[in-house]
């Protein structure tokens, strides 16, 4: 085998186009600075509210106890919609650290979190899902829905889960997944190719961000790759739960 061979990858899938892995986290950011005052309203649209029961589903796992005060990192947080379900059911146990590297979603969370009367218990860190500025050990539940696949090192991000979180604590991811029914698959891929892109280009004058985000979903391991992936950073107990036919999957790991 040749040295090249050896040599890790420069490059990384943005979409269906391969890019420096260097300029990926600009590029997934120029996407969402486009797109967060809409950001939500989208979301709405592009899944006909089901994104609102899947994080719901979610959440209702992200409870690693009721026995005492604890700390939550949301990580690709955005405009806070874990954050603040978290917040309406758990009785002001919790407190949550949305981190995010997109300074416009986080500005759109902050004015959520005030609106919400979260403000106290929801704060907001710009920072890279690759290189947290926490301590080791520091929280009891790492969470990131719809953000991992943006990541350009998967496994750094990770591998820093896994890192700042507490002993016991347990690591949950929400992200699409592959459609398993053959009827669905076919109407799936015909919906996300030819009406969302169309969709975020009336409701935010632009088609492109949402053409990446659908091509992003294509690109993303399977769900038992991704799980392997969680357990290679050490995370034990890997799992991961299918929704509507496979169009999401919850994925959950534990620092043990």
């Amino acid at each position: 085998m040749s040295r090249s061979d050896n040599a890790p990858s420069t490059e990384t899938d943005f979409g269906y186009s391969r890019v420096r892995l260097d300029r990926k986290q600009a590029m997934v950011d120029d996407v969402f600075h486009a797109v967060a005052d809409r950001y939500d309203l989208m979301n709405d649209l592009m899944s006909a509210g089901l994104h609102r029961e899947w994080k719901n589903v979610f959440v209702s796992m992200a409870h690693p106890s009721r026995a005492r005060d604890w700390r939550h990192i949301d990580v690709a947080g955005g405009t806070g919609d874990i954050a603040f379900r978290i917040a309406e059911q758990d009785n002001a146990r919790a407190h949550t650290t949305v981190v995010d590297i997109n300074s416009d979603m986080l500005r759109v969370c902050r004015a959520r979190a005030e609106k919400l009367g979260f403000s106290d218990r929801v704060e907001t860190v710009e920072a890279n899902a690759e290189d947290l500025p926490f301590a080791d050990g520091s929280f009891d539940l790492y969470t990131i829905a719809f953000g991992i696949r943006n990541v350009p090192r998967i496994d750094k991000a990770l591998s820093e889960a896994r890192r700042v979180l507490k002993k016991g604590g347990r690591f949950l991811c929400l992200e699409f997944s592959q459609v398993d029914l053959p009827f669905l698959d076919r109407l799936y891929e015909q919906y996300s190719f030819r009406v969302v892109p169309p969709m975020g280009r009336a409701i935010t004058g632009d088609a492109h961000p949402y053409r990446y985000l659908v091509e992003s979903i294509r690109k993303f391991p399977s769900a038992d790759d991704f799980r392997d992936m969680i357990a290679a950073a050490g995370l034990a107990r890997a799992s991961y739960t299918k929704l509507t036919g496979g169009v999401v999957a919850i994925h959950s790991g534990w620092n043990l």
